[in-house]
């Protein structure tokens, strides 16, 4: 029997209010603020803050919890994938907007 696993994708898209917000830095380095915006934010979220960003999304599954496992820049988003552990995300079920380019049509 297969296990059922939680697997979440979250787009967060890049140059808005919320992207663009000072997020808490676990070190005071000065090699953050060569930064962009889109990598403090990428940063934030390796480092742990994501679950303080968004706690909605980790209360969906307190008894497994989720980790992350993927984060994927693109030019307007970042895609976050998270999960009990890493699995192959099926294009078809994707929110990856690049995703569905890939299957339409050329016309």
């Amino acid at each position: 029997m297969e296990k059922i696993s939680t697997q979440q994708e979250i787009l967060l898209l890049t140059g808005t209010r919320f992207s663009s917000r000072q997020w808490c830095e676990k070190d005071n380095t000065d090699n953050n603020e060569r930064l962009t915006p889109k990598e403090r934010l990428e940063e934030a979220c390796w480092n742990g803050l994501l679950n303080e960003m968004l706690p909605e999304i980790f209360n969906l599954a307190p008894h497994n919890g989720l980790y992350l496992w993927k984060v994927k820049e693109a030019s307007s988003f970042l895609e976050i994938e998270l999960g009990e552990f890493p699995v192959v995300t099926d294009k078809y079920y994707s929110i990856d907007p690049y995703s569905f380019l890939e299957v339409s049509s050329p016309n």
